[in-house]
């Protein structure tokens, strides 16, 4: 039903682990693109998947980070520690560079792993369904809705299709609004013929290999909006400071009081998750985690969110 979008950064990983049990129960299926060279996080993560009993799809060759050039090793832990543990699957990631011929190589290759193919800018959609041919039926399919538009996806008819939608605004944290529209995509995605959709958390599309100085301190929450026909928003919780890329534990202060003033309202919508918990006794502490444990704690808010409104 819900595929969430995991760039393998140390905070994502630890966000699929902390929430394994929850998407297990709920369905979700987390794909992972790992990132990073030292693949132990990415262990960690699929272990967790596996002893709740949950399914992940681990990108094998990626586009992004230290395995860009060569995923040989992603394979080789897949083949270690996760063949025979359904609940893996591997993801051939389509970009526009990569041909027919490669793309079919590597399904062939990981047959053993489930394989699915993660459409990502690939251009010959068309082809690439006539050379699957009879086994179409069998294979699954993850859309990045900005590269595959209708036509594309049409050609897979008859499989099973997930549409991605990247619902967060990349922008500097000082320049975001107070709240806006996240997706719909939930409540949309089986009218466009998908059986399930998938967004890209409170992070975005974009890959950076790291953060720069935080000038301004920004905490993102999603919520259900039940005034708005169920669309999810996202509240942007800006600190006050923006000028200087000093101070990011006083920034977090601002942004966390605003956070806290707005729960306290009784109007946010936003659900009693485990974040919300931490995040009031991050307040109560006068406590600053680390900016990565801030994304991790609203990562879960959102799956945690996803989870409740879907069951």
């Amino acid at each position: 039903m819900y595929y969430p979008y995991f760039r393998g950064k140390q905070f994502e990983l630890i966000t699929v682990r902390e929430t394994a049990a929850v998407m297990a129960a709920a369905g979700f299926v987390p794909i992972i693109e790992p990132v990073k060279e030292t693949l132990n996080g990415l262990d960690r993560a699929l272990k967790a998947v596996c002893e709740a009993g949950g399914n992940a799809i681990v990108i094998v060759n990626p586009y992004h980070g230290d395995h860009s050039d060569d995923g040989a090793g992603i394979s080789t832990l897949l083949r270690a520690k996760y063949l025979g543990k359904g609940g893996i699957s591997a993801g051939i990631l389509l970009k526009e560079h990569m041909s027919r011929r490669d793309a079919l190589g590597c399904y062939k290759a990981h047959e053993d792993h489930r394989p699915v193919f993660v459409h990502a800018g690939f251009t010959d959609g068309k082809g690439l369904a006539e050379d699957i041919g009879d086994i179409l039926p069998d294979t699954q399919h993850v859309f990045f809705e900005k590269y595959c538009g209708t036509l594309y996806r049409k050609h897979f008819r008859g499989s099973r299709r997930i549409l991605l939608r990247d619902g967060f605004e990349r922008r500097r944290n000082a320049d975001h609004p107070p709240m806006e529209v996240f997706s719909e995509l939930h409540l949309t995605y089986a009218d466009d013929g998908m059986d399930g959709f998938g967004d890209f958390l409170i992070v975005g599309d974009d890959f950076t290999e790291g953060g720069g100085p935080a000038y301004a301190v920004a905490i993102h929450l999603t919520f259900i909006n039940p005034e708005k026909d169920d669309v999810m928003y996202i509240y942007h919780f800006v600190s006050d400071s923006k000028d200087t890329p000093t101070d990011p534990a006083g920034k977090f202060a601002q942004a966390l009081a605003k956070l806290i003033k707005k729960l306290d309202g009784r109007m946010s919508h936003l659900e009693d998750t485990s974040a919300i918990t931490e995040f009031r006794d991050l307040y109560a502490k006068k406590h600053f985690p680390g900016l990565g444990q801030v994304k991790k704690l609203s990562m879960i808010h959102h799956v945690e969110t996803l989870a409740r409104y879907l069951s």
